[in-house]
């Protein structure tokens, strides 16, 4: 008998699940129908900052597939069609689609639902001119937005990922740019003295900073924003952009009486199942460990969602994949400063249990007199009694962020810092100072050990 599998949302994912079960099991074997509530799949979220600001050219150029070629692969991709509601017992799904609802069955079933992006629950939320930029459609209506109305003056929420990149944005449209966030300071996942790092960043380039203001509510005239409230006062708007983060869109999973977590993802095992037989979850929905912390995360990222689909799509295509889980990378910019982490910040070390310690050294990302030598800071955290790395961060200018994946090695195999100390890193004078600004901050903190002991 054919069996079959429904994906329930149709970016990376749900579509990495779909594609990799497709690749291990012909379509007279296994029959695969995948739900989109929206109108594109299998797109960069991520690119969406850039897309907006003018680096990437069209929304097509973000897709990755296009719903015809899940057509040749015999994948029944169903758009503008939303589940409502799992019945585990029954197995099947209901959807509420173009022409009405209706139940789809399954006997294996993939929950690929993403996130929901936090609304501010204050009076004048639903202005006109307030964005999120979550989804691709989300990005091509603010650039509608920006087309119609010619804004001035645009507020950003939120001192995140996404708050730096859409500044950044409005910037390059030539908007004036406030953001606000409730923390001292932009980046809260990092240490205060390297946010503080990302907010000079942010002044430098013309952008006004409320930081510590909460947001109290916006004001409209006509049904659009004209300005936003907070704690620290008003201040003139012709845009809102909201940055205040994701959390796991485990609503569905919880209604079926799937185990959710305590972050809120849906709890499952190293092979992405959940605590219903043949139901699986990946992506932005899930709950994941930390391997510094031990402990459940949910960090909303295309890299993890990609690979939790990927293992999902294996097992059902019926190989053996897991996924095991993360330490926490990211990278970002605003301009010309470029922002990088992974593993614990100090806090996050200390409510873990760890006893830490943090160095930050300065260097260059070539040869000092090699042109183009550009600046960066490099934080390390180790455990004061073993030396083990904890965590790391990086600002910097042009070729600075990306040197956190040596250090996102390192944390994953567990390493010391006397250890990457000897790393066997690359020098030319195009590319590093002949001791690496990783290699210097790895020393560093091998001397400031020494010094407990």
């Amino acid at each position: 008998m054919t069996t079959r599998l429904v994906v329930i949302g149709g970016d990376a994912a749900g579509m990495s699940a779909a594609s990799q079960a497709r690749r291990r099991r012909p379509a007279g074997e296994l029959a695969i129908v995948a739900f989109e509530r929206g109108q594109h799949v299998s797109y960069s979220a991520c690119g969406i900052p850039y897309l907006v600001a003018g680096d990437v050219a069209s929304s097509d150029d973000l897709v990755a597939r296009h719903p015809a070629d899940f057509a040749r692969m015999d994948i029944d991709l169903r758009l503008a069609s939303t589940v409502v509601g799992i019945d585990v017992d029954r197995r099947s799904v209901l959807v509420r689609g173009p022409d009405g609802e209706y139940r789809e069955p399954f006997d294996q079933l993939v929950i690929a639902t993403g996130g929901v992006p936090a609304r501010p629950d204050v009076p004048g939320a639903l202005s006109l001119g307030i964005h999120g930029v979550q989804t691709l459609e989300d990005g091509i209506r603010l650039l509608g937005y920006l087309d119609r109305h010619a804004p001035k003056r645009a507020v950003v929420v939120g001192g995140g990922y996404i708050g730096l990149e859409m500044a950044e944005a409005m910037l390059k449209h030539g908007l004036g740019v406030t953001l606000v966030d409730a923390a001292d300071q932009p980046m809260r996942t990092l240490d205060p003295d390297m946010g503080g790092l990302v907010a000079d960043a942010l002044r430098a380039e013309g952008v006004t900073l409320r930081l510590g203001e909460r947001l109290e509510g916006f004001a409209s005239h006509a049904g659009r924003v004209t300005a936003v409230h907070t704690s620290g006062g008003e201040i003139p708007a012709d845009l809102v952009i909201l940055g205040l983060g994701t959390r796991p869109d485990s609503d569905l999973a919880r209604a079926a009486g799937i185990d959710i977590g305590e972050t809120g993802g849906i709890r499952t095992d190293r092979r992405m199942r959940t605590s219903a037989d043949g139901v699986w979850a990946a992506g932005d929905c899930v709950e994941t460990l930390h391997l510094v912390s031990q402990r459940p995360v949910a960090i909303a990222l295309g890299t993890h969602a990609n690979k939790q689909g990927r293992a999902v799509g294996i097992n059902i295509g019926g190989g053996y994949a897991t996924f095991p889980g993360v330490v926490g990378t990211a990278v970002s910019k605003l301009c010309n400063t470029e922002v990088a982490r992974t593993g614990l910040s100090t806090a996050e070390a200390a409510a873990a249990g760890f006893s830490s310690f943090g160095v930050v050294t300065e260097s260059t990302t070539r040869a000092g007199y090699f042109p183009g030598a550009r600046k960066i800071k490099t934080k390390i955290i180790a455990e004061r009694t073993t030396g083990r790395l904890l965590g790391a961060q990086i600002v910097g200018e042009e070729g600075a962020a990306k040197r956190i994946d040596a250090l996102a090695v390192a944390l994953w195999h567990g390493m010391t810092v006397e250890e990457m100390t000897s790393l066997d890193l690359s020098y030319a004078p195009p590319f590093a100072p002949v001791w690496d600004p990783v290699l210097i901050a790895a020393r560093k903190a091998a001397e400031a050990l020494g010094s407990f002991s």
